[in-house]
């Protein structure tokens, strides 16, 4: 199972590098060829969507490895920790440009910007098509092998999908006779990759600090151990996400006519039933409380 998991990542990971080496060279020489600052910015966001998609690859293969006797609960936090490089890569990225963005609307107050040529046009319509197919790509698979790390990238090419819109856009106002818009595109792109980083940092923090299910899940749980009809009720039910893992303490109350064995038996069952019914949870802890129906 691990190793499908790696395999399927991988290789999606490697589809997109390909296409973001190609998108982001190509990016970058319309950029230049077309004197366009909000392409040239595209491009910068694109290549580092290579370097995250590394990043994605080194933290998935740390994550899957199997428990051993120093991480007896395995190593599924490390997709986090990988989530989270990529949320300041992100970041950082957003930034640059922005700080760019501000730089060239400062030119534009001196007279110094020059209207972009048809080729960027060209680079930016290609941008948003390619990094949507990428997206819905990497979305699809990230979602079947369940990877927080290749949703965050996923992610990522939707930014940068979204960051083409936005050069689109500016390079359109620029050749229709207004240049400064050219640079306020790149200040979009700028808002809208930091707005992703935050976002994607965000969630992989709360996974990080053992946050608890949603109340639907916790709901259905409760549901589920409530179909045995030797469990009278839930004393407690508690929830945390592991990387992108499910752990589960829930203590039950049980007639305390049942001998030791039995009351066993009864535990084991409930953790089985949570087992088959949510594939998510990786650890159930269950314990027994004395009760009685009348």
């Amino acid at each position: 199972m691990e190793k499908d998991f790696q395999k399927i990542a991988n290789t999606v990971s490697i589809v997109t590098i390909i296409g973001n080496v190609i998108l982001s060279v190509f990016k970058f020489l319309a950029g230049i060829i077309a004197h366009s600052h909000a392409i040239i910015s595209d491009a910068i966001h694109s290549a580092s969507d290579v370097f995250s998609t590394i990043v994605v690859i080194i933290g998935i293969k740390l994550a899957s490895k199997e428990p051993d006797k120093e991480h007896p609960y395995g190593h599924e936090r490390l997709e986090c920790v990988t989530a989270i490089i990529l949320a300041i890569i992100l970041f950082i990225t957003g930034l640059k440009i922005g700080v760019d963005a501000l730089e060239n609307i400062f030119q534009e107050s001196q007279g110094e910007l020059t209207t972009p040529g048809s080729l960027a046009l060209v680079a930016a319509i290609i941008s948003i098509v390619c990094k949507e197919a990428m997206f819905w790509y990497t979305r699809y698979y990230a979602k079947s092998i369940d990877s927080d790390a290749l949703m965050a990238d996923a992610w990522h090419h939707r930014s940068d999908a979204f960051s083409s819109i936005g050069a689109l856009i500016g390079i359109g106002g620029a050749r229709l006779g207004f240049p400064i818009m050219d640079p306020i595109a790149s200040l979009f792109i700028f808002w809208f990759i930091v707005k992703a980083s935050l976002d994607i940092f965000k969630d992989a923090i709360d996974k990080m600090i053992d946050h608890s299910c949603d109340e639907e899940t916790e709901k259905h749980i409760r549901e589920c151990v409530m179909k045995n009809e030797n469990v009278i009720g839930i004393e407690f039910l508690k929830t945390r996400i592991f990387g992108n893992k499910i752990y589960v303490d829930v203590a039950l109350q049980v007639d305390s006519i049942y001998t030791l064995e039995e009351a066993h038996l009864i535990a084991k069952d409930v953790h089985n039933m949570i087992e088959e019914a949510f594939p998510k949870v990786k650890h159930i802890m269950v314990y027994l409380t004395p009760g009685s129906r009348e």
